[in-house]
């Protein structure tokens, strides 16, 4: 039996399969991911990326902040590939209880999935600092500079960024969703950064999946590892 035939199986037989996701997930829509050869931290910038999106950073030149989000990380208009919409397939049959993903950019919603965990939060949620009213994506897009509220607060994306904590909440019931799960499917993310890769260790079961172009620290300790791309798996699926 192939690994592609016995990963089919596992999905038959398995009623709370958990996808982990990273940047790898959406490559194929379109948006690069972090550490490829063509993506954002490859880029050639006055900083480096890492400092450019950390809390400081924000805080200290937000025009600049604001510049480089926008021709980076504010991923409008893509669309959802063969991976998010099977991924939604499974949560409509009652296979799929959770998505965790590390993505920011609303595609596993766009293409149906409805529990979705965004461990790094959403380009599509945007609060005024002061006053807490939202603000669309396309706002901050459209926006001259700095976004303001009408109230003239800082417009911020609710996105983490460096040396800003995760929510607490979303952590807990991802945590919770991989305790449970009877498969989990950890694909298009590196392993490498923390506390988001930890979560793996939560799982309890013995049907871990790997899915990812390059060596990650947990390969093994999985149950089946593809090197393929996740186009190429979830078009089999």
């Amino acid at each position: 039996m192939s690994n592609v035939e016995k990963l089919k199986q596992w999905i038959e037989e398995s009623e709370r399969i958990v996808f982990f996701g990273g940047a790898g997930v959406s490559t194929e829509s379109g948006i690069p991911d972090f550490r490829s050869v063509d993506g954002l931290y490859s880029q050639k910038f006055e900083y480096p990326p890492e400092t450019i999106i950390s809390h400081s950073f924000y805080r200290w030149k937000p025009e600049y902040f604001f510049r480089f989000y926008r021709e980076k990380m504010l991923p409008l208009g893509f669309e959802p590939n063969i991976t998010h919409k099977v991924l939604a397939r499974w949560e409509q049959e009652g296979k799929l209880s959770a998505v965790v993903t590390q993505n920011i950019d609303g595609l596993h919603q766009k293409a149906g999935s409805k529990k979705v965990y965004e461990l790094h939060g959403s380009v599509l949620r945007n609060y005024c600092t002061v006053c807490g009213k939202f603000h669309s994506a396309e706002f901050v897009r459209d926006a001259q500079g700095v976004p303001k509220c009408t109230c003239g607060g800082t417009v911020k994306p609710d996105v983490v960024l460096y040396e800003e904590s995760l929510d607490m909440g979303t952590i807990e019931k991802s945590v919770q969703a991989i305790a449970d799960a009877d498969l989990l499917i950890v694909a298009g993310t590196s392993l490498t950064v923390y506390p988001a890769a930890g979560l793996i260790n939560y799982y309890r079961g013995r049907r871990l999946v790997l899915i990812n172009r390059d060596e990650t620290p947990y390969d093994g300790r999985a149950n089946l590892v593809f090197r393929q791309s996740l186009g190429d798996i979830f078009t089999q699926l």
